[in-house]
């Protein structure tokens, strides 16, 4: 069928339209029918609409979630369920989703994506409540079935390929010098036939995409894959880039980093902000419990010209809060991208023989232990933040997963709607503990505001906490 769609009142930022499903959804049991329209009678159906805006959404410049809703306030959409399908009908959608009244086709593809999930999501619910009167044994198990389901669903597993997924992370709010050096990274990736999967945002989560489909397309390789992993809190401050052609929407920023670490074969780690750090503490403290000692998942920090220092001071925030050890698990390449590529090109084989010696799946990373309070869903509020426990004396294991909730609460009150709302409401998060992890913290966000790493644009950023 062919959209159709109208300006709104003349506003000329503002579509009306009716909009089918291609390649996904397209065929549906009537059981399936029956799923999208609890959907529409439920909670989930304004996490979907919010959801579904964050993606028509697509050149915004913003980072802020609540001005995004504000702004489109008015926007609607209804599912109208046919016999032999479904449509969506918007109501003053975002006018840049759109080219001369037709949506686009990566934002009709990620459109329905964020319906596929949020369909999946209704019917996980109960999986999701009933993980938290598990054990921690019977919890990982319930979270590592459901992610798995999570990407299934999506398409995402693909067993009969060799591993070559590389997992990107880095800032969507970063310099122009930043974003390029990513694109050059993803450049030489692509040249040696390793696939993407970002943040699916801009900045670092694009840069290494655009570079890889040059390297794709000189390589007349035509399957590159080009995956992102967002999640309802984050997705309309980071808007899929139009690079993602396979999008998933996971339950929560928990389920979202185990999708990372588990789907990917290799992690690059570019620089960043507060989310980048978050992401850096979940992946070390996977990596730091011994029951992973065997488990082999090649990670590289790297930066550019002008960047250099960028993770020595992540380096160093690191060894002084959790100790020499934490340096095994990651490299550091500076201003190479071709070393970068090949590193990662011979962790490939490393991880081709690793995981035919241990019989671990190609396609998902089963045998990975994430420790049971590093994958438990943190409910961000003044309350929880002020609890953190910020101390020397824990054992590293326990400070990992505290620090990782106290940068992921910073980054709820930056982006997240109901973050900044809080913060609002009742002021900046309050932190404590020992003076000297209090100062290594301070540090390190006052030097990511002086370089620019919390807000787009430039925007001046005002502190959502406060060090005590």
């Amino acid at each position: 069928m062919t959209e159709t769609a109208i300006s709104q009142h003349g506003c000329s930022d503002r579509i009306d339209a009716a909009v089918s499903p291609r390649g996904t959804l397209e065929l549906l049991s009537q059981l399936e029918v029956d799923r999208l329209r609890q959907v529409r009678d439920s909670s989930v159906y304004e996490l979907f609409r919010r959801c579904a805006l964050a993606v028509l959404n697509c050149d915004d410049s913003t980072d802020d979630a609540a001005e995004v809703y504000a702004r489109y306030a008015d926007f609607g959409i209804e599912i109208e369920h046919r016999a032999r399908g479904i449509k969506l009908h918007l109501k003053n959608a975002p006018a840049c989703a759109f080219v001369d009244g037709t949506v686009m086709n990566g934002v009709r593809d990620h459109l329905f994506a964020v319906l596929r999930d949020m369909v999946f999501l209704s019917g996980e619910v109960e999986a999701l409540a009933a993980a938290r009167a598990l054990s921690s044994d019977e919890e990982d198990l319930l979270t590592r079935n459901l992610v798995f389901n999570f990407l299934r669903n999506a398409g995402l597993l693909r067993p009969r390929l060799q591993p070559r997924l590389v997992v990107c992370w880095g800032g969507h709010s970063i310099g122009r010098a930043e974003y390029l050096y990513s694109k050059a990274v993803g450049y030489q990736l692509g040249l040696r036939g390793l696939d993407i999967c970002t943040g699916c945002g801009p900045g670092a989560m694009k840069g290494p995409m655009k570079g890889a489909t040059i390297g794709h397309a000189k390589q007349r390789n035509r399957e590159g894959r080009y995956i992102g992993i967002s999640e309802p809190g984050i997705i309309a401050a980071e808007s899929p880039n139009p690079i993602v052609n396979h999008l998933v929407v996971m339950p929560d920023i928990e389920k979202r980093l185990e999708a990372f670490v588990r789907l990917g074969h290799g992690i690059i780690v570019f620089p960043g902000g507060v989310g980048t750090l978050e992401e850096i503490l979940f992946l070390v403290g996977t990596l730091m419990d011994p029951r992973n000692a065997d488990v082999c998942l090649p990670v590289i920090f790297t930066a550019g010209p002008g960047s250099e220092d960028y993770f020595a001071g992540i380096d160093e925030f690191l060894v002084s809060t959790l100790g020499e050890d934490v340096r095994r698990h990651y490299r550091v390449i500076v201003n190479d991208p071709v070393a970068v590529a090949r590193a990662m090109r011979e962790g490939m084989e490393a991880v081709v023989n690793n995981r035919r010696a241990t019989r671990d799946a190609f396609y998902y990373n089963w045998l990975l232990h994430i420790p049971p309070e590093m994958k438990r869903h943190f409910v961000v509020n003044h309350t929880s933040m002020a609890g953190l426990d910020l101390r020397r004396s824990l054992p590293p294991a326990e400070l990992v997963c505290n620090l990782r909730r106290a940068f992921s609460g910073i980054v709820a009150g930056n982006v997240k709607e109901a973050g900044i709302h809080m913060i609002r409401d009742h002021g900046p998060f309050q932190l404590h503990g020992d003076a000297d992890v209090l100062q290594a913290m301070d540090r390190l966000l006052q030097g990511f505001v002086a370089q620019g790493r919390m807000k787009l644009g430039g925007r001046a950023y005002n502190p959502c906490y406060q060090i005590n």
